[in-house]
């Protein structure tokens, strides 16, 4: 995997909405939020377009955009505006080929996760499971998580996952591992299977998160992966946020559902790990060599810089 070129204040961010819109009136305040950081902004075209109300326009469009960001030799990176839905649509509109050819950072979470294991898994490419402008940077881009966002962006040899002040990395079950990291939305990796794209876990580290769920779609979900043969071969779990995810009986979570799927399976399993649809959210490089020790309570990520 490659890790993407740094990026230092002054770049031009190509700013992106793969899968849902915003109101024009956000749009301003994105750009503004990217510009107060020192970057200079180059828009998308589909940004508020609408089609059916929850995607940013047709996927002819959307992806013709992400191709064009690539090859743009003046953007130096591609933050994603929002999440939503329809990335999935517009994959067979993007040229791998660009992409491969034009690596560069690419940052955005929930209906990005597609995108992500296209990237990572068709490209070779590192990209960021981190915030995202309208929906973290405006409002939320904390110093904390401000930090975190461009220190994985631009580590030298390795980045260390730093746990956020009153968020303790926690440990379900002990271990050390190393692999490559894959994984994102629970209900968009488990859209991938079956298709050309699919989410290939082999040896790597599995990281997941979601939001709004009730406790039986989660374990729904992480049974299709276990029947789909998706953990039997990894090397450890990383679990993130679980924002608004209801549980009936506490303490039967995401967690203990994990758990249960893996069975006696000797591997690592953190979980509290502040990266998804909450604040603080913190970047983590998908398709980046990962190093797990639960001893040290350490997840260290390497770069190959």
């Amino acid at each position: 995997m490659v890790y993407p070129e740094k990026i230092e204040k002054g770049a031009t961010i190509g700013l992106v909405s793969p899968s849902s819109p915003i109101t024009s009136e956000r749009e301003e305040q994105c750009v503004k939020a990217i510009e107060d950081l020192g970057f200079r902004v180059k828009k998308a075209p589909n940004i508020t377009a609408s089609k059916g109300g929850y995607m940013a326009g047709e996927e002819s469009l959307r992806g013709e955009v992400l191709n064009t960001m690539f090859a743009d030799k003046d953007v130096d990176a591609i933050f994603c505006i929002r999440g939503g839905d329809g990335a999935n649509r517009i994959i067979d509109f993007i040229d791998l080929d660009i992409v491969r050819n034009n690596k560069k950072p690419f940052v955005g979470y929930s209906d990005i996760s597609s995108l992500h294991l296209l990237f990572n898994q068709k490209c070779d490419m590192v990209t960021f499971h981190g915030p995202m402008v309208s929906s973290n940077i405006v409002d939320h881009f904390t110093p904390e998580v401000e930090e975190a966002f461009f220190a994985a962006i631009n580590a030298d040899r390795e980045y260390v996952y730093k746990a956020p002040e009153g968020y303790e990395l926690k440990v379900a079950r002990d271990g050390k591992a190393e692999g490559v990291m894959t994984g994102g939305n629970l209900t968009v990796i488990c859209a991938s299977l079956g298709t050309p794209y699919e989410m290939d876990t082999d040896g790597k580290i599995l990281f997941i998160e979601e939001v709004g769920e009730h406790v039986g779609n989660l374990d729904r979900h992480v049974y299709q992966l276990r029947n789909a043969g998706k953990l039997d071969n990894v090397k450890g779990i990383v679990l993130g946020q679980f924002a608004g995810c209801n549980v009936d009986v506490p303490g039967y979570d995401m967690t203990r559902i994990m758990l249960d799927a893996i069975g006696d399976k000797n591997i690592p399993v953190f979980y509290n790990v502040q990266s998804g649809h909450d604040n603080p959210m913190i970047n983590l490089p998908l398709g980046a060599m990962t190093c797990i020790d639960t001893e040290k309570k350490e997840l260290k990520f390497l770069t190959g810089r």
